[in-house]
C-alpha cells in the first residue's frame, strides 16, 4: 500500500469535526503505541500510523517515533490535532503485531470504521500470552538445549541445559510478572541459569559440562532489539536506533555480569 510522501500527494476529503479528528488520532496513535510496545520497527510503526489515521478521515499525518513514545500531529482541512503517547513498557509480541497489521488493513479497505476500529484495539490489548506459560517454558529450554548440541555437546549436556534453561525461563516470567526492572531480571535470570547449570559440571555430567554453562543463557540474547536497532538506524530513524542498540548493549552486559556472579561464586574459573 502506497503511503504519500507529502502532504501535497493527499486527495482532499471532507473535513472532520473537532471531536471526530480528536478521536482519529486517538485511535492511530493507540495501535502505534502497542506496535512500540511489542517489539515492531520504527518505520512499520510510522506507516501503520499514517494508514489508520488517514483511512479513518484525516488528510495527513507527521509523526515522530522516539525509544519511549509517539508524537503526531494529524490534519483534516484548517483542523489539527497533536498528541503525545507514551510507552512505559517494552516487550515482544508477534501475536499483537500481526493483530494490529491485520486490523490496519481492514481499515484501509474500509471494512472497520471508528467504533469498530476502538473494539479491536481493546481487544488486542487485552490479549493475554498466546501459549501457555508451562509449553513456553519446555519450548526455551529445547532451544537452549538444541544450541548446547550444536556447539559440540553430548546428551548430557543437552539435559543439564534443557534443565538450566527451562528453571530461569520460569523465575524470568516470575519476575516480569511482578513488575521487577528489567535489568534486575536479565542479571537474576543469568545468574540462577548458570547455577543450575553448574550442576553437569559439578557431577561431571557430560564430556564438556562447560558448554551448558554457555548455551543456559540463550534465552536472554536481545535478538529483536538488536535487529531492530540495526534496520532503524539504515533506514534512517538514528535516535530510536541507537537507543535500542543501547538497551540490547545494557541486556548483554546484565547477562555477562550474572555469568560472573555464578562463576565467582562457584569458582568456576574462566570457560
Amino acid at each position: 500500500m502506497h503511503v504519500p510522501l507529502s502532504p501535497h500527494e493527499v486527495i482532499q476529503k471532507p473535513p472532520l469535526p473537532h471531536d471526530e479528528l480528536t478521536d482519529v488520532i486517538k485511535l492511530a496513535m493507540w495501535a502505534g503505541q502497542l506496535l512500540l510496545q511489542y517489539g515492531a520497527d520504527t518505520a512499520r510503526i510510522e506507516e501503520t500510523i499514517h494508514r489508520i489515521g488517514t483511512a479513518l478521515g484525516c488528510d495527513w499525518m507527521d509523526i515522530i517515533i522516539l525509544p519511549e513514545g509517539i508524537i503526531a500531529t494529524t490534519v483534516s482541512g484548517v483542523e489539527f490535532r497533536t498528541k503525545v503517547r507514551r510507552v512505559v513498557r517494552i516487550g515482544v509480541n508477534f501475536s499483537v503485531l500481526d493483530e494490529v497489521n491485520h486490523l490496519s488493513h481492514l481499515i484501509m479497505q474500509g471494512k472497520a470504521d471508528r467504533v469498530m476500529t476502538r473494539q479491536e484495539l481493546r481487544r488486542i490489548s487485552d490479549m493475554g500470552q498466546t501459549y501457555n506459560r508451562w509449553v513456553v517454558v519446555l519450548m526455551v529450554g529445547l532451544g537452549c538445549g538444541a544450541l548446547s548440541k550444536l556447539i559440540g555437546g553430548d546428551w548430557w549436556v543437552f539435559i543439564v541445559t534443557l534443565f538450566a534453561a527451562s528453571g530461569a525461563m520460569f523465575l524470568r516470567q516470575e519476575m516480569i510478572k511482578r513488575h521487577i526492572n528489567m535489568m534486575i531480571v536479565v542479571v537474576t535470570t543469568s545468574f540462577v541459569a548458570q547455577m543450575l547449570a553448574s550442576v553437569g559440571l559439578l557431577l561431571h555430567l557430560g564430556e564438556n559440562p562447560y558448554l551448558a554453562l554457555a548455551a543456559s543463557v540463550l534465552l536472554l540474547v536481545p535478538g529483536v532489539q538488536l535487529v531492530n536497532s540495526a534496520q532503524d538506524i539504515f533506514q534512517g530513524f538514528f535516535t530510536t536506533g541507537i537507543s535500542r542498540a543501547i538497551n540490547g548493549t545494557f541486556i548483554t552486559l546484565g547477562i555477562a555480569v550474572g555469568v560472573v556472579f555464578a562463576n565467582g561464586l562457584l569458582r568456576l574459573g574462566g570457560f
